[in-house]
């Protein structure tokens, strides 16, 4: 991989659990962002979890740490062109999934994932992991 990528929440994830996989593709990166529904994902899992104040914390540091896309009109718009691309096709995936594939596709960046039906949004540049 090279080049600029956005990081699934399921990739985060890894990254928090320390997953030497993950953390060894990393750097051949150019530039390593994520989205802000990415980001509310995470506080989501923190808020359930047995930690949360712990969990808070650490989605802090690591959204202080780095470069966070959020939504605007453009997301908007992509995100009603991939749903509804979607919709004719009948392969439907998770709302979140469809704004998060909407921000990669607005800012032209490799998705890193650990989800296959991201393969299903057309012109966008998945990597699965």
């Amino acid at each position: 991989m090279s080049g600029r990528c956005l990081l699934d929440t399921n990739i985060v994830i890894a990254l928090f659990a320390d997953e030497a996989s993950v953390k060894n593709r990393l750097p051949e990166a150019e530039e390593v962002l994520v989205s802000s529904v990415t980001i509310g994902e995470l506080y989501f899992g923190a808020w359930k979890s047995t930690q949360p104040d712990v969990n808070r914390a650490r989605i802090e540091e690591f959204a202080a740490a780095g470069v966070v896309l959020g939504c605007e009109t453009e997301t908007a718009r992509r995100y009603g062109e991939v749903k509804h691309t979607l919709r004719l096709k009948g392969r439907p995936i998770p709302e979140n999934d469809i704004w998060i594939a909407a921000i990669a596709l607005q800012h032209d960046l490799t998705l890193i994932t650990r989800d296959g039906h991201f393969k299903a949004v057309d012109n966008l540049k998945v990597e699965v992991w």
